[in-house]
């Protein structure tokens, strides 16, 4: 006899998990510990990934979580999750974008449409809406968007983004709910430790191969190229020369830090993919002896926080190095391919230290922001405690707006 307490709330949390990426595991663990304090400690949680053993490295799995494989063609199993499911929420960050593959703005619109057919209460909780190339993305998001119950979004820009587009669904805008993550305490200090010979003063570059992206679907493809079958990056000639010629840049900017500012650099690869581009930069360097490569292949969020936290100084071309070194004041400059660093930065009020990647005068920039930055540090830092105690409140947010869906919905 099924003795389960059918009264207990089933709760699916949509993202990219078990990706090995850094911000993606810190905004899933604050989430999940959102989800408990709302619907109850008995909340059953199923998280579904294409990569199981990636994602059991950091959510303990139990009776009341479950780690659920799916499949890379994803749309029968996830119409099931949803289905089996009380409640529906999209929690990964690049929710409303095409930027990094068509096919993840899919699963998270496919999952909303079958919250619609099922009528379960679908949420997008502390999400991003960034640069839309596809006209038919562009429809689909406006149609189907338009079905959730409730859109959070961790920036102003990405409401207005959707709103644009003709998305009607209700919108509150908060912060990233990284901001709320609090790494173990036993990770503190942990930079040090792992490289004590690194001296005083460490740079990190948090790496991104822009020419990578999208990665798209196809039936087969080059296989240095396959990023987990039937998806590959798209590298045509001209963009692999231009991927080249970024970690040439990279390279003399590392070599830049260690001849003129003394320093050592630690590249950081905030997603496992990053290790692509930081391994051609290492072996480029022509001080090569003074980096070293972090990687969340290696270490999950808490430990990659306590790394990033542990820097001097940032350069960072991925969102959740800027998000989650914020805590420490970590004084940082910023090059971007897409609109989610940037609408930061705008909101902190540091737009003249974010760098376009395409931009011609890319390298220049850069070097100019680095000198200027590092010749005084304290404006930055300065303006990283007011922007994190400020984004930090904001986050907080996003726990009272869950409590008050979940009320609406006759739970929580």
């Amino acid at each position: 006899m099924d003795t389960q307490n059918t009264d207990v709330t089933k709760v699916l949390l949509v993202g990219y998990s078990g990706a090995n990426n850094t911000g993606a595991e810190a905004l899933l663990l604050a989430d999940i510990e959102d989800m408990r304090a709302v619907f109850g400690p008995q909340v059953r949680i199923t998280i579904p990934t294409i990569n199981p053993a990636n994602l059991r490295r950091y959510v303990q799995e139990g009776p009341d979580l479950r780690i659920a494989p799916m499949p890379t063609v994803f749309f029968a199993a996830l119409r099931e999750f949803v289905r089996e499911s009380d409640f529906v929420f999209l929690v990964e960050g690049s929710t409303y974008m095409d930027t990094w593959t068509s096919a993840l703005l899919w699963a998270y619109l496919w999952a909303t449409h079958w919250a619609d057919e099922f009528d379960k209460p679908c949420a997008a909780y502390a999400v991003d809406a960034g640069q839309i190339k596809s006209g038919l993305n562009r429809r689909l998001v406006r149609s189907q968007a338009s079905e959730t119950d409730l859109i959070i979004t961790r920036a102003a820009a990405a409401a207005e983004r959707l709103r644009s587009w003709g998305v009607t669904a209700p919108i509150e805008v908060t912060a990233d709910n990284a901001f709320t993550f609090v790494p173990d305490p036993a990770d503190a200090g942990l930079f040090d430790r792992l490289w004590p010979e690194a001296g005083d003063r460490v740079m990190g570059l948090a790496l991104v191969d822009f020419y990578l992206f999208p990665v798209v679907m196809r039936p087969w493809g080059p296989k240095e190229d396959c990023y987990r079958w039937p998806y590959y990056y798209s590298l045509p000639p001209a963009e692999r020369r231009a991927s080249d010629e970024l970690a040439d840049s990279y390279a003399a900017l590392a070599d830049h830090l260690v001849t003129e500012h003394g320093v050592s650099v630690a590249l950081i690869c905030m997603e496992e993919l990053d290790e692509r581009m930081a391994r051609k930069v290492h072996s480029r360097m022509a001080c090569a002896d003074r980096a070293r490569i972090f990687s969340s292949r290696e270490y999950a969020a808490s430990k990659m926080t306590s790394i990033l936290r542990g820097l001097d100084f940032l350069v960072t071309a991925r969102y959740h190095a800027c998000v989650l070194s914020m805590a420490a004041q970590v004084p940082q400059i910023a090059v971007g391919h897409d609109l989610r660093l940037k609408s930061i930065y705008a909101e902190l009020g540091l737009q003249d230290l974010f760098v376009d990647a395409r931009s011609p005068e890319r390298d220049t920039q850069l070097r100019a922001n680095l000198d200027r930055v590092l010749a005084d540090p304290e404006p930055v830092r300065t303006t990283l405690r007011r922007g994190y105690e400020e984004h930090l409140n904001k986050a907080k947010r996003n726990r009272q707006l869950l409590q008050e869906f979940a009320r609406a919905q006759g739970r929580g």
